[in-house]
């Protein structure tokens, strides 16, 4: 059962991570208001101009492999990077908005402990 329960929570958080990938590329998601501070983070992304495609294709690419239960442990850790960004900037910058980035890192953790086992050859380096 939880590991059923796992995959239909995959399969969803990778689809939001596709969904907000494909987002950054074409714009189709209305931006919500944003505090003062908040559009001096995002001009700080935008002038740095290659960060938003290396997160969207980082985003779709790990959304995809952990949506699939045969990739999942390789999506985990893809998307670990991105998850931890974005509890940590709702963390510091929007704490009242931390709720959804706490649930999609818990799915993240999981998918990643449900896995272990795929990942000790790497830790032991055999």
């Amino acid at each position: 059962m939880k590991n059923k329960i796992l995959t239909v929570l995959c399969i969803l958080f990778g689809l939001m991570m596709i969904n907000s990938g494909l987002n950054k590329f074409l714009n189709y998601m209305p931006m919500p208001e944003m505090s003062e501070e908040m559009m001096k983070i995002m001009g700080g992304f935008m002038t740095i101009k290659w960060i938003f495609p290396l997160v969207a294709i980082v985003e779709i690419i790990g959304g995809a492999l952990i949506a699939i239960p045969k990739t999942r442990a390789l999506g985990a850790l893809v998307i670990l990077p991105v998850m931890v960004g974005i509890f940590i900037h709702h963390f510091v910058h929007d704490l009242s908005s931390i709720g959804i980035a706490v649930v999609l890192f818990a799915i993240n953790i999981w998918a990643i402990i449900a896995n272990w086992n795929k990942y000790e050859p790497i830790i032991k380096g055999e």
